[in-house]
């Protein structure tokens, strides 16, 4: 009796403690989250200065689209909801756009309803028709293995979607509306402005507003804006691989390049990317974080920021009616936490305001070389008896002013 009397004893006194502890253990109240996305972007062609594509660009068009650029996104959400929200951003006197940006609350348009009726058939899907292939690796020739062929016709929903998938990078997910916070971004409907070509954020950064507490931090020069990506130089070889070279970025921490191109006579979509593994890149083409960037690295998918060069293997793009190049620089984004969670996991931690700062620069070329035999690759000559009017159209992406390009931009997120 005795024995079982002290068990049942222990028993409850473990009890009691453990209750004590989870009461102690009370959830964290939410705090407010400042983002920070700051981007470079350089769609050039070879051997075109900025004036000429500031010249290109006054007759819009393309033209409109080549040249260097700074974007800058702010996003805020704090667990407050208040009648007239009210935030702004004071910025450094080096960024050269006044003392400070307004953070905007978007109105909230109500959405239309519409009813389901009765006997609505849902639209038809049609299995799409598609042949893709994929290279990969910086070399002169195509190594053994390659390519990689995925097609629509002899694969399953799924099976086509694990064949395109590639590395997945780590969920990020931005300050956005939301039930019970109030939201606030810059660029706005109220406001916009191009960034200065010389701006910079390095310096002291605060946030106010109605429903947030004080946020302080400042920025180092890891954490401006990127230099931007320029292909020093682009050549084709003899033997019809294309070797380019870019400028190495000071504050880059790695870098990915891929490049799509078209057989106009197959309907065959072109893929290479210079990962050493098998890696079609739509999952890396935007911002990266920390630990995904030395995790690609370590994959051997990212190149390291001591490179400046790299070929696409000859016999790639040699059927393609043209190929575009996109080349990614991935920045080291800033996590700050107020206050800094404590060393001793006994000590009480409530956090007041979080801060990520995020950065990457990116850019786009046609691979092109500088002699008479691309442009002839580049615009094949007509045959005596081609005429236009009546051939047949191969299926191919919808133009929309920027051609091939852009009908993969929301494919790979450019």
């Amino acid at each position: 009796m005795s024995k079982r009397f002290i068990t049942l004893s222990g028993i409850g006194v473990f009890l009691v403690a453990a209750t004590a502890a989870l009461a102690a253990e009370k959830p964290r109240p939410p705090y407010p989250h400042y983002w920070m996305s700051i981007s470079t972007t350089n769609q050039s062609i070879p051997g075109m200065s900025e004036e000429m594509a500031g010249m290109a660009s006054m007759f819009g068009g393309r033209g409109a689209a080549f040249g260097a650029r700074r974007d800058l996104q702010l996003q805020v959400e704090g667990p407050r909801v208040v009648q007239e929200p009210k935030a702004e951003h004071l910025i450094p006197a080096g960024q050269k756009m006044g003392d400070r940006l307004p953070l905007l609350t978007p109105k909230q348009e109500p959405g239309e309803y519409r009813p389901e009726q009765r006997g609505e058939q849902p639209e038809k899907y049609e299995k799409p028709k598609m042949r893709m292939l994929i290279y990969w690796g910086c070399a002169e020739t195509v190594p053994k293995g390659q390519p990689k062929v995925v097609d629509t016709e002899k694969m399953s929903p799924v099976e086509f979607g694990r064949a395109l998938a590639g590395r997945t990078p780590s969920p990020q997910t931005p300050p956005m509306p939301r039930k019970g916070w109030t939201y606030a971004d810059w660029p706005n409907a109220e406001d916009r402005k191009d960034i200065p070509k010389d701006a910079s954020l390095v310096g002291p950064h605060q946030i106010k507003g109605n429903y947030l507490p004080d946020i302080s931090f400042s920025l180092d020069q890891k954490r401006d804006f990127m230099a931007p990506v320029e292909f020093s130089a682009m050549n084709k070889t003899a033997a019809g691989a294309w070797q380019f070279q870019w400028k190495q970025i000071p504050t880059a921490s790695a870098y990915f390049a891929t490049a799509i191109g078209h057989n106009q006579k197959t309907g065959e979509m072109i893929f290479w990317s210079a990962s050493e593994v098998p890696e079609t890149g739509f999952g890396l083409m935007g911002y990266l974080t920390n630990n995904d960037v030395q995790r690609f690295l370590k994959d051997r998918v990212l190149m390291p920021s001591s490179r400046s060069s790299c070929t696409v293997p000859a016999g790639v793009f040699n059927e393609a009616e043209g190929a575009m190049l996109q080349f990614m620089a991935y920045g080291e984004e800033l996590n700050l936490i107020h206050p800094p969670k404590p060393k001793d996991p006994k000590q009480p931690w409530n956090p007041i305001w979080s801060v990520k700062v995020r950065v990457k620069s990116s850019g786009s070329s046609p691979l092109m070389a500088g002699d008479e035999d691309s442009g002839k690759r580049r615009r094949p000559a007509k045959a005596a008896d081609d005429d236009d009017s009546a051939r047949e159209p191969s299926p191919r992406p919808e133009k929309k002013g920027g051609g091939m390009l852009d009908g993969f931009r929301g494919v790979l997120g450019f």
